[in-house]
């Protein structure tokens, strides 16, 4: 059973969907922290119908500025706000019948992964934490600056003086619309980011596929994993996909699994890719299993 929330966030709403058990089940829920660029439709539903199907009620929700839910000025991917977005869902879901406010955990997906951990350290409601190829988008997008991030950081300053100047807001591609503008691209865990999002595989209306460039400055000083050794108390589940990519998330889920305090278990999907644990039920399916009994233990 979905149900279409909204969820006060300050002076806008979070449009959320609340992924049900059918049957009566214990009062345990999960918050679903999605990809950057994803919406409640995507990656997200993936896992909250399954763990819903399990018995485990579920949560996901577009992040501020993106997708139904409010926010201005649009296609801002801000790594502090998507932080607080989990918080207001988690505020959401401790008030609804059928669900214990102790008895909540957050799932993070990719960059959600990092999300997810870096709210958990201080918002302590969170009772278990767990993460599917989790991301350090900072760490990522410091790595993809040709003249390293403090040029690119003056660049990206000097542009957004030149956005007040003229009032135009610039927005950049997260990636290629289409396998034909990619033209030569050799690299699998792009093309396969292409395939899932940019096809009817994975795509979404609501899913613009455009991120504000003022987001950038914001995710180059970004750092998941800040404090987490220090304030990370909560049990960890981490799931990496087996086979190593350009996302860097199997390096970052076994820096979290060594980082973190109370650790309960890594599984590595073998086999998988990054974003074939997007839907790809092979993967997919025994990951929500290992997590299931994550959750119900420690929920």
């Amino acid at each position: 059973m979905i149900e279409h929330l909204t969820i006060p966030r300050g002076p806008f709403e979070l449009a959320a969907d609340l992924h049900r058990p059918d049957d009566a089940a214990p009062p345990r829920a999960v918050v679903l922290s999605t990809p950057g660029s994803s919406v409640k439709e995507q990656i997200g539903a993936n896992y909250a119908s399954r763990l819903a199907a399990r018995g485990i009620t579920a949560l996901t929700f577009d992040p501020s500025h993106q997708g139904q839910s409010g926010g201005e000025p649009r296609d801002l991917e801000d790594p502090y706000r998507r932080g607080e977005d989990i918080s207001y869902a988690i505020d959401a879901l401790s008030t609804l019948d059928g669900v214990d406010p102790e008895r909540i955990g957050v799932l993070g997906i990719c960059a959600g992964g990092g999300y997810a951990v870096h709210t958990a350290r201080t918002d302590h409601r969170i009772k278990a934490v767990g993460t599917v190829v989790p991301g350090n988008i900072g760490t990522a997008f410091r790595g993809f600056q040709p003249d390293g991030p403090a040029a690119a950081l003056g660049e990206l300053a000097a542009a957004r003086t030149e956005e007040n100047r003229t009032g135009a807001l610039t927005r950049s591609n997260w990636l290629p619309d289409t396998l034909d503008e990619a033209g030569e691209l050799t690299d699998v865990d792009t093309i396969q980011a292409i395939n899932y999002y940019r096809t009817e595989r994975g795509g979404h209306e609501s899913s613009t596929n455009r991120r504000l460039s003022r987001s950038d400055s914001l995710l180059l000083g970004y750092d998941a994993f800040h404090l987490v050794e220090e304030l990370l108390t909560q049990p960890l589940q981490v799931v990496v996909a087996g086979r190593r990519g350009s996302t860097g998330s199997y390096e970052d889920g076994v820096r979290l699994w060594e980082l973190a305090p109370n650790p309960v278990d890594l599984m590595v999907i073998d086999g998988a890719g990054h974003y074939e644990l997007y839907d790809e039920p092979r993967y997919v399916d025994p990951a929500v299993e290992r997590l299931t009994e994550f959750f119900s233990t420690h929920l």
